[in-house]
């Protein structure tokens, strides 16, 4: 069923496990009044993750919703379906979300749904490539420019069309949590750049 509404206004639903630096970076971006979209909740699979503490302080409607509430697969995907349509939202974005997200969520939302991934796809994607692994590889491998990359999600890991991209320069002496601290600086940049754009009908999804 499309659960779609609203849609010449950007309501954004988000996707996060942890510390959800990039939704507070969209959610400033909102009050800043450089991205037109409205900030519409948050699920967390993680009912202590700073992403909960940080939607909370932002008034924006937050819920927990993990294989502890809803062990059934089927129940948990409708009950982030039910969330986000309650604040109707409609386009999703993963900011941090250590959890696949099942075909019934994005198509639920046309597809609409966003991801961050902190290495230049196609290179360094795929399962297992999150976190520390992607810097780790980035290093091992050389490579002398890494960044973050904006896609969309679809069914197979880092995958999804390519959105947006941004270029950090990998430095002789870095380490995987030094190139890691300045890739996530520009993700804090890209993800609201990116969503502004969706939001003018610059890049259509």
């Amino acid at each position: 069923m499309n659960l779609i509404s609203n849609m010449s206004n950007l309501i954004i639903g988000f996707l996060a496990s942890h510390g959800g630096s990039n939704m507070q970076a969209i959610i400033d971006a909102c009050k800043l009044g450089t991205l037109h979209a409205v900030p519409g909740a948050l699920v967390s699979n993680n009912s202590s993750s700073g992403a909960m503490e940080r939607a909370k302080n932002e008034s924006v409607p937050s819920y927990h919703i993990s294989s502890k509430t809803h062990p059934d697969p089927h129940e948990h995907d409708e009950a982030i379906i039910r969330a986000f349509c309650e604040n109707n939202v409609n386009t999703i974005i993963l900011a941090g979300y250590m959890r696949k997200l099942n075909p019934v969520v994005i198509k639920a939302f046309n597809g609409r749904v966003l991801n961050i991934h902190p290495a230049l796809l196609p290179k360094f994607g795929g399962e297992g490539m999150w976190g520390m692994n992607v810097h780790k590889a980035v290093i091992a491998a050389g490579e002398k420019v890494s960044g973050p990359t904006v896609h969309l999600v679809d069914s197979e890991y880092d995958k999804g069309r390519i959105l947006a991209q941004a270029k950090v320069f990998v430095k002789p002496d870095d380490t995987p949590e030094t190139l890691a601290a300045r890739i996530l600086e520009k993700e804090h940049e890209l993800y609201p750049i990116v969503l502004q754009k969706i939001a003018e009908g610059v890049i259509r999804i």
